[in-house]
């Protein structure tokens, strides 16, 4: 078995590596995956607030000081743009639901890591690995869901 190999396998526990079931191996991995994917939309929505405020903030500014109209009417323009893009990429949405589903990920981790609650079963390997199956399924399942409300929505505004 290759040092990679050997990695994949591996958790680290207080800075020791300890060898990971397959379950606790794809734990890991949603939580990171769900983790990068909350930041990456926070990042992205909170970008274009910031856009959309200052840019709101600008208006009446470049307004007052006799700016010209397309400048004006360019900067309201912007601000439907940024709108749009937000409603249509979801990214607050997506931010919650993603670290709604990571925290979910490290409760189990945590309980799974205690032999608590569920986990205090016979089996907590196969446990964990139908309960982190059944949260990626349930989370994957509402975003079909939603992608195709609104994809009506937008069929039906036609």
């Amino acid at each position: 078995m290759s040092a990679a190999e050997t990695e994949a396998d591996a958790v680290v526990v207080d800075r020791v590596v300890v060898s990971a079931s397959p379950a606790e191996v794809r734990l890991e991995d949603q939580i990171a995956w769900y983790d990068a994917k909350s930041q990456h939309n926070q990042r992205w929505f909170k970008l274009l607030k910031v856009c959309q405020i200052i840019t709101a903030a600008a208006i009446p500014v470049a307004a007052g000081a006799s700016a010209p109209a397309w400048l004006v009417g360019g900067a309201g323009a912007l601000i439907v743009v940024l709108e749009g893009l937000q409603q249509l990429q979801q990214y607050q949405q997506n931010w919650i639901t993603y670290r709604s589903t990571c925290e979910r990920l490290k409760h189990e981790k945590f309980l799974f890591a205690a032999r608590a609650g569920p986990y205090a079963s016979s089996e907590p390997e196969a446990l964990l690995a139908e309960r982190v199956e059944s949260l990626v399924s349930q989370e994957h399942a509402a975003w079909v869901s939603q992608r195709e409300e609104a994809a009506r929505g937008v069929g039906n505004s036609q």
